[in-house]
């Protein structure tokens, strides 16, 4: 009889903590988000995030709520020679966290550990030529996101990308964006939508620009988009959320329909902040 009810006493206690598992979580996220910010960290804030002091208070906020439950639950480890601290860590967060400002949030669910290297590092990437035949490419990055677990990134990267704040080109929201894209499995350029957005509207005015985006690169115009962009729709995505926050004001002007869409999707509006 034992033997018999001992497997569903295990199975009504899992059962149990699958469902209790999103309140406590839920409550926990809402304890650390009641505890003071701390000053030094605030003082990290000012130094390294200048846009910081032009974001509306209510923003100001709520990004200070994100960071205190981004830096509870994720492990940053340090890689040739990077020890982890409060610079690091807080810097790297709040850019992080500004994806996820006015949005339903579960934090990066998938994301487990940011690996943190002092500047570029070399990666070994698969490649195939015209004929077919694979061969072994080594390549620079600044960052790298995977589907499961991991961001990789540049802490000398990193901090260019948040003292400029007004270049386009910033390496955590990049990697970051893409995060969200692989929310819902391998990155594609068509992360998971707020309630009543429209994904056949999103997928029509992306690939539009995507295709603008591949025309220009081929011709070498100038473009407000880094031509990396153009290399598959995932990469467009990243690069447009970098566009989105640090240019806000051009692509509003050049592209209103795709800026619409990534205000939609981010539920901020940038253009206000600078």
């Amino acid at each position: 009889m034992l033997a018999y009810l001992l497997p569903i006493a295990i199975g009504m206690t899992l059962i149990t903590y699958l469902l209790a598992k999103p309140y406590w979580r839920a409550r926990q996220r809402a304890l650390i988000k009641r505890k003071p910010f701390k000053k030094s960290w605030r003082q990290i804030l000012q130094r390294r995030m200048p846009y910081f002091r032009q974001m509306p208070a209510d923003l100001q906020l709520q990004l200070k709520q994100h960071i205190q439950v981004f830096l509870t639950e994720k492990q940053f480890v340090g890689c040739n020679g990077v020890v982890i601290n409060d610079e690091i860590r807080v810097t790297i967060a709040a850019q992080a966290c500004l994806l996820l400002l006015n949005r339903d949030t579960d934090y990066y669910p998938k994301l487990q550990t940011i690996l943190v290297y002092p500047s570029a590092f070399i990666k070994s990437q698969q490649k195939q030529n015209a004929d077919g035949v694979n061969y072994a490419e080594k390549v620079t990055l600044a960052g790298e996101s995977w589907e499961f677990g991991k961001v990789i990134l540049s802490w000398q990267d990193t901090v260019v990308g948040a003292d400029i704040p007004d270049d386009g080109h910033n390496v955590v929201i990049h990697e970051f964006a893409h995060q969200l894209d692989q929310e819902n499995g391998a990155a594609n350029g068509a992360p998971i939508l707020v309630n009543g957005q429209s994904y056949q509207e999103w997928s029509s005015v992306f690939n539009e620009q995507f295709q603008h985006l591949r025309a220009q690169a081929q011709r070498g115009e100038p473009s407000l988009f880094d031509y990396y962009g153009a290399t598959e729709p995932a990469e467009f995505f990243a690069v447009a959320s970098e566009v989105f926050f640090e240019k806000a004001s051009s692509f509003y002007q050049q592209y209103p329909k795709l800026y619409q869409q990534l205000k939609q999707f981010y539920q901020v509006d940038p253009v206000h902040w600078h």
